[in-house]
């Protein structure tokens, strides 16, 4: 129950302090992962688990967070409630899928490395990003005056029609 353990590790702490040093910790490991994936334009991940885990450095439980964190950004999303130690994964990465994911979840330590230059051109991150931005800006609808003419069609002033 791998998966489980991940989960696990990522609640149920007794002070913020302690949260607080295991996400730095999982974020500093996931950033190593991803820089590795990243400059050697690694988009298939492939192997055991425990092998690919003891490949980038850290231990199954943190690399199965890593697996969690990319499963969405994946070309064939995995059942990751069925990932043991032991078993045999083969994950192809979609990089612009990866990119947005990346930029709606606000993780700029990730979509900041400098790996993407040589992966998605400068013009398509800054467009990502743009229309990311856009889409949080509230827009205020125009608000009716008392005195405007009713938008039901009336031709009688909105407070002596729909706005009474």
């Amino acid at each position: 129950m791998l998966f489980e353990k991940w989960k696990e590790m990522c609640s149920g702490y007794e002070t913020e302090q302690e949260e607080v040093k295991f996400w730095e910790d999982f974020l500093k490991t996931e950033t190593s992962i991803y820089n590795e994936i990243l400059n050697n334009k690694r988009d298939i991940i492939a192997g055991k688990v425990s092998d690919l885990a003891a490949n980038y450095n850290t231990s199954v439980e943190y690399f199965m967070g890593f697996l969690d964190g990319v499963n969405e950004s994946i070309e064939k999303e995995q059942e990751l409630e069925k990932i043991e130690e032991d078993t045999q994964i083969n994950i192809k990465i979609d990089w612009e899928k990866l990119y947005k994911n990346m930029v709606h979840v606000e993780a700029n330590w990730l979509y900041g490395l400098k790996g993407w230059d040589s992966i998605l051109s400068d013009e398509y991150r800054k467009k990502v990003q743009k229309e990311f931005n856009k889409s949080k800006i509230i827009v205020k609808e125009d608000k009716i005056g008392r005195n405007d003419p009713c938008t039901c069609g009336s031709g009688k002033k909105y407070k002596k029609c729909c706005g009474k």
